[in-house]
């Protein structure tokens, strides 16, 4: 049975890290009724994941979106149950269609163009998850469609990423047809089975232990015409959508920017273009929403800073110089003026402090 989950949040950071928790991040339950179609299981509305009629699996619910480590635990089972990797990754990606994306499926089959279309996946995706962005990047030729990741480190995210980018393969061939090219498919992490099988399955060659996990192909490729392309239904479908997300564009940009900045802060301070990203915004649209909500940047970085210092000064068990470079600092002196400007205290005085 897969474990049930209680409240509304969970633990940020690997063992070592107490108390620092954020809003659970979630996937919409298309995505977990594929994966359980492709590898011939049923999801019932109640939670229950049923193979010739015996229970194997259950969830908390089934109803709308699931949390991101139930989630990730059920496709480490899916994981345990089957062969190898690629056939779970060709199973997944025969079964989801757009179709099932309801509103936002639509949008992408009938926008003018394959570059519409992932500029919407782009603006969109966050109605169906939180877990991942993704983001067209043409910057460079040739362009590569990307996710970026928005979840701590999990043993299936490997596995998550090639269903994913397998699925937006089959499904961006069904908008376009014969014409599309991809000029590669890459992943980050090693490959578990033969490259060769990988580039057989997906059509292109397959890459691993590369920079990005993206689709690779010509800024000419984001040209061509979708089949079903239609201006104005698009045009309807669009608006539809900027309805559904007006309401996570209306919830606190200070809360989402926390729940990015603060398990980014181990590599660096993070930059306000690479975190805007991550929102599916431009920088711009990052400062100004900050400043609608009487906030800068800064504001909020040195909020995170602050908690995540306190709460590991607290706990005991982190070494000063530790929390410095946790908390994004290069060096521990510079740290610490830092937290006594914040605070009116060094971090070692804070620590004795009584706890009250």
């Amino acid at each position: 049975m897969g474990p049930l989950t209680t409240g509304d949040n969970i633990n940020a950071f690997p063992p070592g890290f107490p108390g620092v928790t954020f809003r659970m991040p979630s996937v919409t339950i298309a995505f977990v009724r594929a994966m359980a179609r492709a590898v011939g299981v049923t999801l019932r509305e109640d939670g229950a994941v049923l193979r010739d009629g015996q229970v194997v699996w259950r969830f908390a619910r089934a109803d709308g979106h699931i949390g991101d480590i139930e989630f990730f635990d059920f496709t480490q089972w899916v994981r345990d149950t089957q062969p190898d990797d690629l056939s779970v990754v060709a199973a997944y990606a025969r079964t989801i269609q757009a179709d099932e994306l309801g509103v936002l499926g639509l949008a992408f089959k009938t926008a003018p163009t394959l570059r519409a279309s992932l500029q919407r996946v782009e603006r969109y995706f966050r109605i169906l998850t939180d877990t991942a962005v993704y983001r067209l990047d043409e910057t460079r030729d040739p362009a590569h469609f990307a996710i970026e990741i928005r979840t701590p480190p999990h043993s299936v995210l490997d596995l998550r990423n090639e269903c994913a980018l397998a699925g937006f393969a089959r499904n961006m061939r069904n908008f376009v047809g014969e014409a599309l090219v991809f000029d590669a498919i890459t992943f980050r992490h090693p490959c578990r089975g033969d490259p060769a099988d990988y580039a057989a399955l997906l059509g292109c060659p397959v890459r691993f232990e590369a920079e990005r996990d993206a689709i690779v192909l010509g800024r000419a490729m984001l040209d061509l015409p979708n089949r079903l392309g239609d201006a104005a239904v698009n045009a309807f479908l669009t608006a539809h959508l900027e309805r559904e997300l007006g309401p996570l564009d209306d919830r606190s940009l200070r809360a989402d920017l926390l729940r990015l900045l603060t398990p980014a802060l181990s590599n660096g301070v993070p930059q306000a273009a690479a975190i805007a990203r991550q929102l599916g915004m431009s920088e711009r649209t990052l400062y100004r929403r900050l400043a609608e909500e009487g906030l800068t940047f800064r504001d909020v970085l040195v909020e995170a800073q602050l908690a995540l210092a306190q709460e590991l000064l607290r706990d005991g068990g982190t070494s000063i110089a530790e929390i410095a470079f946790l908390t994004g600092f290069a060096e521990q002196s510079t740290f610490s003026r830092a937290f006594k400007r914040w605070v009116g205290k060094a971090p070692a005085q804070f620590r004795q402090q009584p706890v009250g």
